[in-house]
């Protein structure tokens, strides 16, 4: 945009406009620059360019609005059966976190506001992939409330116990299942170590205590969000074959029909016989009903009319 000849305001504004981040701001210094924009016939163009620049902004602010609203505030995220979100301050080591857990290439790097969008990644546990999500630093205008609201699980990554209720404030009223994670613990020795964890214990708090540059506390972790999901896993098998590689992934309780309907809707209708075998099963190969509830690690065998 030229401002040759604009008065010293729109100049300003106009700065402003091209160092602007984020389109709300480039709204603001555009209506200013309508504003100072002189308004006499040689100047028509420009004020017409401006114009037309700003309603298309407003445009696509709205149209940004609708899609995150009907998206649940999430940009192009499927949820998976089970799913996690790492949240913490700026530099609090959530991208360092989300490459030791999962798939994911992160960023990592000392400056504040590194993550601008929600990063993803698959982490396998006890054969079953959890989907984790590293959003924007929690004080950042980038922050996603609408992933974390919908959230099966929240892992707050802290370094100082002062910052999970700051954190918890700002989560409001998000409903999936929180983890404290204390980060950097290899910065502490056992008589600190001992002290931190005695405080949270006395809080009642599911936590852990990690360190993302030694590793220690990693693998439990990844243990630790498993079992805060309350799923269970199981298995199925086709008569006289062995049962299949990969578990279905169900709440805890469910039971035979619940999993028969995962597989097909309407499948449990077509089930003639029905064998399990596993924990909740009294012997190997024991007949149930649609009704019989499922334990973690089940395995099934459907006979069809």
């Amino acid at each position: 945009m030229a401002s040759t000849n604009q008065s010293p305001q729109y100049q300003k504004a106009e700065l402003k406009f091209l160092n602007a981040k984020t389109d709300v701001e480039r709204v603001a210094c555009l209506e200013e620059m309508i504003r100072e924009c002189p308004k006499h016939k040689s100047s028509e163009k420009m004020l017409a360019n401006l114009k037309t620049r700003y309603n298309k902004l407003i445009e696509k602010i709205e149209r940004n609005k609708k899609v995150s609203k009907s998206r649940g505030g999430k940009i192009g995220i499927k949820k998976e059966d089970m799913q996690t979100v790492i949240v913490g301050f700026a530099n609090s080591g959530k991208s360092s976190l989300m490459s030791l857990l999962t798939n994911a290439k992160t960023e990592i790097s000392n400056y504040e506001f590194t993550t601008k969008t929600p990063i993803v990644g698959m982490m396998n546990v006890r054969g079953v992939p959890i989907q984790i999500i590293e959003i924007p630093a929690i004080e950042s205008e980038y922050y996603d409330k609408g992933i974390v609201n919908t959230t099966d699980a929240i892992l707050i990554l802290i370094s100082s116990i002062d910052e999970i209720e700051k954190i918890r404030k700002i989560l409001g009223n998000s409903v999936g299942k929180q983890i404290i994670v204390f980060n950097k613990s290899d910065l502490l020795n056992e008589n600190e170590k001992r002290k931190i964890s005695a405080s949270l214990q006395s809080k009642k708090y599911n936590f852990a205590m990690i360190s993302t540059k030694t590793n220690e506390g990693v693998e439990s972790l990844k243990e630790k969000i498993f079992r805060c999901l309350d799923k269970i896993r199981i298995y199925t098998k086709q008569p006289g074959k062995e049962k299949s590689a990969k578990p279905y992934v169900m709440e805890k309780e469910s039971t035979v029909k619940d999993v028969s309907e995962k597989i097909l809707h309407g499948f449990s209708s077509r089930i003639k016989e029905t064998k399990i075998w596993g924990p909740s099963s009294k012997f190997p190969g024991q007949k149930v009903g649609l009704n019989h509830e499922l334990k973690d690690l089940d395995v099934v065998e459907f006979k069809t009319k």
